[in-house]
């Protein structure tokens, strides 16, 4: 479904390109020339123009349409993803992994006043 998405998709880009080259700009770039001077008719030079202008505002409603599609299709079978290792816990950022409570066996610093407490063997000389 999605290479024939951006089958059309390429097809009205092509389109698209071809139908702005076509156009009469301002300074009488690659459109067509001046066309004959009377009425509006159909493909006098403001009927083309009309034409032109049209036609480019279809396609560029069908280049939108085709390019939101094609965006929403990239991302409708894709999971969530993490920056993160698979193997790394997953824990709120500045939450406590769990809740904290009172030493009862002991810290390091009681470790440390136990061994300063402790009789000491004399030094000998």
């Amino acid at each position: 479904m999605q290479s024939v998405v951006i089958v059309i998709h390429l097809m009205i880009v092509a389109a698209l390109i071809g139908v702005v080259l076509l156009q009469k700009s301002e300074g009488g770039g690659l459109g067509i020339g001046s066309g004959g001077g009377g009425g509006g008719g159909f493909m006098t030079g403001r009927g083309t123009a009309n034409l032109l202008t049209r036609t480019t505002a279809f396609l560029a409603v069908g280049f939108f349409l085709t390019s939101m599609f094609l965006s929403w299709l990239a991302t409708y079978n894709r999971g969530p993803s993490s920056i993160l290792p698979t193997g790394a816990p997953a824990t709120q950022q500045g939450a406590p992994s769990s809740p904290l409570t009172a030493p009862t066996s002991g810290g390091l610093l009681d470790s440390l006043k136990k061994a300063d407490e402790a009789p000491q063997a004399p030094q000998s000389r």
